[in-house]
C-alpha cells in the first residue's frame, strides 16, 4: 500500500493545473463516491482572512459540548494531517490513504487537483466517521470553490479583501459575489465583516437568510475593566486574551448560538486553550522572542501592525519576511513600517512562487521603509533566522511572516531543534 506521502506527491501531479475553479468535476466524483451530506449539520466558513481562526473556535466549542465534528481547513503548515481533524485530532495516515484510494477508484477519467481530491477525502472521511457536525474551510472564492459542493446549513463570511487578484479580480463587490456563492436559501448567515459588500448584502436578502451582522446584531466592545466582551442578545462572553481576530471569533459564536449548540459553560475557558499556529503566534526560542504570522495580503497585514501596536516591545520589533511574488507586497509592507524598526527580506529556495529578494526590496522600498531600515537579503528564511538570532538583543522582537511557506519553515526548524517554546 503507498504511504500518505506517496499520495501527496502524486496529487501533485495529476492535474495539469493547481487551480482549477468549478463544480461539475468534483461534483461528479462525490456523486461516485456516495457522499451526500458529510453530516447532519454542516457550517461553510468563507473569507478573505479568519477563516481558519472561526473553524478553530467553532470546533474547540463543540468538542467542549461534547459534539463529534469534523474540521476541514487548509493549507496546512508542518503536516497534511493538519487539514482534517475529527474529534478536534488530526486524521492518522492510514484514514487518509484510504480516502485516497476510494477517490482514485471513483474517478474513473475524472482529473481533480490537489484541493479537489484533499476536500473529497474530508467529506468521505466525515460522512464515513458519522460526524455530527462537519465545519468547511473554502480554499479560494466560494461559489465554485470544491468546498460549495455541499449545501451548508449555516454560512459564515469571516471577511471580504484584496487577494488571488488573477483568480478573484480586485474589486471587493465582485470577490463578495464569489464568497456569498456558498450561502443558501433560507440558511443562517453570520457576516464579520464591519463593511459588508453591497453584493453579499444582496445575496443575503435575495435568497432571504436570516441574517447576522457584527456591530449590527453581535458586537465586541471593550468592558469597564478592559476585557473584551461579545455580545449578542441576552447572550455575553467575556473573550480571552489569545492572539485570534476577534471578528473571526465572534462569528464562530454567533454560528453556534444560532444552531443553540454552545456549551452549556466553559465557553471562555475553551476559547482561551485554543491555539493555531501562525497567527500572531508568540514564540521564545534560543532566547529570544519570535513572533510567527501567516499573514500575506494588504488586511492581513494591517490586523498584524494593530497586533504589534498593541503589544509593543522595551527594545526594536525586526521584520524577517518571504512572500509569494503574486502577492502586493507593498500593501503588506506599508501597514507595517511604523512597527518594525528593522526589515530582512529573505527568500524561500525552491519555491517557484516566490518573491525574489530585489522584488521584496523594490517592495519595501515603494512602501516607503528607509533604506537605512532594509537590512541586505537573506538567501532562505532558515539561514535569516539563524543570522538574526544571535545579533538581536533578549528585549528585541523577531517577526516572521507573509507567507505560509515562511513560518512553516522556521516551525519546521524548530522542531527539528526541540527548544521552542510557546509563550501564548
Amino acid at each position: 500500500m503507498s504511504s500518505l506521502q506517496d499520495w501527496l506527491s502524486r496529487l501533485e501531479q495529476l492535474h495539469p493545473s493547481e487551480i482549477e475553479l468549478g463544480l461539475e468535476r468534483v461534483a461528479s466524483v462525490a456523486d461516485a463516491l456516495g457522499i451526500q451530506k458529510p453530516a447532519p449539520t454542516v457550517i461553510t466558513v468563507a473569507g478573505t482572512n479568519g477563516k481558519g481562526s472561526c473553524v478553530a473556535t467553532m470546533e474547540a466549542l463543540l468538542c467542549k459540548g461534547g459534539h463529534s465534528v469534523g474540521a476541514y481547513s487548509s493549507p496546512h503548515l508542518l503536516r497534511f494531517n493538519e487539514r482534517v481533524r475529527i474529534g478536534g485530532e488530526e486524521v492518522a495516515d492510514k484514514d487518509l490513504v484510504l480516502a485516497f484510494e476510494a477517490i482514485e477508484v471513483a474517478r474513473g477519467e475524472t482529473s481533480l487537483t490537489y484541493f479537489e481530491y484533499t476536500t473529497l477525502a474530508a467529506l468521505w472521511l466525515f460522512q464515513r466517521a458519522g460526524v455530527e457536525f462537519a465545519l468547511l474551510e473554502v480554499g479560494l472564492g466560494g461559489r465554485l470553490d470544491a468546498v460549495n459542493l455541499v449545501d451548508a446549513d449555516l454560512a459564515i463570511i469571516t471577511s471580504v479583501a484584496i487577494d488571488h487578484e488573477d483568480w478573484l479580480g480586485s474589486d471587493r463587490e465582485i470577490i463578495g459575489r464569489e464568497k456569498a456563492g456558498v450561502l443558501r436559501a433560507g440558511a443562517p448567515f453570520v457576516c464579520a465583516d464591519s463593511n459588508p459588500t453591497q453584493s453579499v448584502l444582496s445575496a443575503a436578502e435575495k435568497l432571504s437568510s436570516s441574517s447576522y451582522f457584527i456591530g449590527q446584531d453581535f458586537s465586541l466592545n471593550l468592558g469597564e475593566d478592559k476585557k473584551e466582551l461579545y455580545r449578542f442578545g441576552e447572550l455575553e462572553l467575556a473573550i480571552p486574551p489569545i492572539s485570534l481576530p476577534r471578528p473571526s471569533i465572534a462569528a464562530g459564536i454567533t454560528a453556534l448560538a444560532l444552531l443553540n449548540v454552545l456549551p452549556q459553560g466553559g465557553v471562555e475557558s475553551a476559547l482561551a486553550e485554543i491555539a493555531l499556529p501562525g497567527r500572531c503566534q508568540q514564540v521564545q526560542w534560543q532566547g529570544r522572542n519570535l513572533l510567527l504570522d501567516v499573514g500575506h495580503n494588504p488586511a492581513a497585514a494591517e490586523h498584524l501592525a494593530k497586533w504589534l501596536a498593541d503589544h509593543p516591545v522595551d527594545s526594536e520589533t525586526h521584520a524577517l519576511v518571504a512572500a509569494m511574488a503574486d502577492k502586493d507586497l507593498v500593501g503588506l509592507f506599508a501597514p507595517l513600517r511604523d512597527v518594525v524598526d528593522a526589515w530582512h527580506p529573505a527568500e524561500l529556495p525552491g519555491n517557484s512562487r516566490a518573491a525574489s529578494g530585489e522584488a521584496l526590496i523594490g517592495g519595501l522600498a515603494e512602501a516607503g521603509v528607509e533604506a537605512t531600515n532594509i537590512d541586505s537579503r537573506c538567501p532562505s528564511v532558515a539561514d535569516g533566522v539563524q543570522q538574526l538570532l544571535p545579533t538581536i538583543g533578549p528585549q528585541d522582537r523577531l517577526l516572521v511572516f507573509g507567507s505560509f511557506f515562511t513560518v512553516a519553515e522556521v516551525l519546521q526548524q524548530m522542531r527539528d531543534e526541540g527548544n521552542g517554546e510557546l509563550r501564548g
